[in-house]
């Protein structure tokens, strides 16, 4: 078995871990990163499929994304503007089909009146919130022992506005059921974003996108990192004590004064540590959880929606796919919609056959677009769920009064292993931002404790 030896191992080849390690070895400090996959981006993947170019994983780049804004221009990317010129549309709880314009679905006066009353009162609500410390708001254990869909539901009995408030965090971005997570932590979801009015706001979140794909993030990242990103590599064993680790693959033993697991917390289970992690670790990681969503792909052989006045962006919480974009790529003639199908939609659709699954999803589109959509030249479905390294999608949140309870732990080192991923956020949770920002975090304290342990030694 071969053996490296180097000041920083890092587990994960994603935006999280190739930031930690280009941030490392700026400072001078040596570095192994350990992927798993044959590939590096971790939850980015652009790959081709039946000639299209499809994200097979995250894509979007939202104006308060600082961190991958900055990351973007260094790397000499390119980025170009989502489509949404002409109206959007939307289906009720009837099934008709409404077009309008602006951010409010068009709904009656009153389900107007009382999604724009709740919103107002949720901005207020995370403007108290500190996304690196949500636990700390005074109401913190209050808010995380009741549910985002009975808070909504206490606010109002119009089930609609319930519905269209909802989704946001639930369906749109924490792709679990309402009822299966707390006030606490979708006030973090839209804390992430500046505000609660940024996360339902399509044209804030869903701006831009990379010219290329947003894998060429992490693939150049990776490229200067040269010999030292190894693939196939999935780590054993992790032996942790007062002088570093040791970690073990198939074929390969790197040791090093310390460690970052840079991939999903779902996933730390998948390795032996020795001694085991301290009993608060392990509880915590019980109470985390991936979400699932379908990502689907529907390449036409032009964008056929433009021609009807419409901008492709489409939401109901009564639809299958509950909302869709155009999401033609820079400089393609062919038109693409990207759907999304999440939660218990999700996980009842993959008791049907691929024909039948495929048919009920592009019927859903049809209620949106027109019959059109029925018919595309490729067809596509992101499963995260299968990933063997992933497990799920879009990322990890707790369950109930699991964020109150452990959040403080979740990013604190255990001796010299220290975490890092999207999943632990504060500003930009779930986000390829947040990864990098926790990347950056992650070797900002790696060397700084480097620079502590050579004062105690007197070097």
């Amino acid at each position: 078995m071969a053996e490296i030896t180097r000041d920083v191992l890092i587990i994960g080849a994603g935006a999280a871990g190739l930031t930690a390690a280009n941030d490392l070895r700026k400072a001078g400090l040596s570095v192994a990163v350990l992927e798993a996959r044959d590939r590096v981006g971790g939850r980015l993947w652009t790959d081709v499929i039946d000639g299209a170019m499809l994200e097979i994983g995250g894509q979007w780049v939202s104006p308060d994304q600082q961190a991958l804004i900055d990351t973007i221009d260094e790397l000499g990317l390119e980025t170009y503007s989502r489509y949404r010129e002409g109206d959007s549309v939307y289906v009720g709880p009837d099934g008709k089909t409404s077009r309008f314009t602006g951010e409010m679905f068009p709904v009656s006066a009153a389900t107007e009146k009382a999604i724009a009353e709740i919103t107002e009162r949720l901005d207020a609500m995370v403007a108290e919130i500190d996304p690196d410390r949500p636990w700390a708001h005074p109401k913190a254990a209050e808010w995380d022992a009741v549910t985002w869909d009975a808070w909504l539901r206490q606010q109002t009995d119009d089930d609609e506005a319930v519905r269209n408030l909802a989704f946001a965090t639930g369906s749109a971005m924490l792709t679990k059921p309402t009822h299966a997570f707390s006030l606490l932590q979708s006030l973090l979801m839209a804390a992430s974003a500046g505000s609660y009015s940024h996360l339902v706001d399509a044209d804030f979140i869903l701006d831009k996108r990379v010219v290329g794909g947003l894998q060429r993030v992490p693939i150049l990242l990776a490229e200067r990192l040269g010999d030292d990103v190894l693939l196939n590599q999935p780590v054993r064993s992790l032996e942790w004590g007062a002088t570093g680790v040791t970690a073990t693959t198939d074929d390969l033993t790197v040791r090093a004064r310390f460690a970052i697991l840079a991939h999903a917390p779902v996933l730390y289970s998948r390795i032996s540590f020795v001694p085991p992690l301290p009993r608060r670790q392990h509880q915590l990681h019980q109470h985390l959880s991936m979400g699932f969503v379908i990502k689907v792909h529907a390449v036409y052989d032009r964008p056929f929606w433009r021609e009807q006045g419409l901008s492709g962006t489409a939401f109901s919480p009564y639809e299958l796919s509950h909302e869709a974009y155009d999401n033609t790529n820079h400089g393609d003639e062919r038109g693409t919609l990207v759907g999304f199908v999440s939660d218990q939609n999700a996980d009842d659709l993959f008791e049907l056959s691929d024909e039948e699954r495929k048919e009920r999803i592009l019927e859903s589109l049809s209620h949106y677009y027109g019959p059109e959509a029925k018919n595309p030249v490729v067809y596509y479905e992101s499963d995260w769920g299968t990933e063997e390294w992933t497990r799920g999608a879009y990322a990890a949140s707790f369950d109930m009064g699991g964020l109150h309870r452990y959040g403080a732990d979740l990013r604190a080192a255990v001796g010299p292993i220290h975490f890092a991923c999207s999943d632990m956020a504060g500003a930009g949770y779930q986000h390829v931002d947040g990864a990098i920002r926790m990347g950056h975090l992650a070797a900002e304290n790696i060397i700084d404790a480097g620079r502590v342990g050579a004062a105690a030694s007197g070097a």
